[in-house]
């Protein structure tokens, strides 16, 4: 079976490098998209039977139960090799951080219900596509950058190197124990 990492290691030398060198956004890039398909899924099943009047409340319930499986796909592939927190406190980051870009991903919904009143002469068709440009596309684009800078700075952060600086073992080395390279002269 073809998995990804054999599908990146038969790419030609210079792509191959540079799928490498952007990894985590590329493995971003895909969690957002499955979790795309569980949100859009979500919210059309909720808005189309039991809260066709509450778009932005079944915007918010699909966002949530996309945000938990973002969570698990994000912590387990796309930052996997990141550390420097401890689980629980990760976790509370990322939900977060999430939370805030649930919320920015149902703002374009919410201007247009309750600021522009966009949706009270709409119906079928015309409604649906509205409610996917303003939720899906608009707010999925405020939220997927949010998303990815706070989870790198905040909930995924590299893991901070033990010792003192320039990488030395030693907590406070003086500078005669440095390398040139450790100092930044190299």
């Amino acid at each position: 079976m073809l998995t990804i990492d054999k599908a990146v290691s038969m790419l030609p030398g210079p792509l191959h490098r540079l799928v490498m060198k952007h990894s985590e956004l590329i493995k971003f890039a895909i969690v957002g998209g499955t979790t795309f398909v569980i949100d859009t899924a979500i919210y059309y099943l909720l808005v189309f039977t039991v809260l066709e009047p509450k778009p932005v409340a079944a915007r918010i319930i699909s966002g949530v139960v996309a945000t938990i499986v973002s969570y698990i796909l994000n912590r387990e592939w796309a930052f996997k090799n990141r550390g420097g927190r401890e689980r629980h406190h990760e976790a509370m980051l990322f939900f977060l951080i999430s939370g805030i870009a649930v919320l920015l991903t149902a703002a374009p919904l919410w201007l247009a219900n309750n600021v522009f009143h966009m949706r009270e002469n709409l119906a079928g068709l015309e409604l649906a596509v509205l409610d996917f440009f303003l939720a899906f596309i608009i707010g999925n684009i405020l939220g997927m950058a949010f998303r990815f800078w706070s989870l790198r700075k905040f909930a995924f952060p590299e893991e901070e190197p033990r010792g003192g600086p320039g990488g030395s073992t030693e907590p406070d080395p003086a500078s005669d124990d440095l390398t040139d390279e450790e100092l930044g002269h190299a």
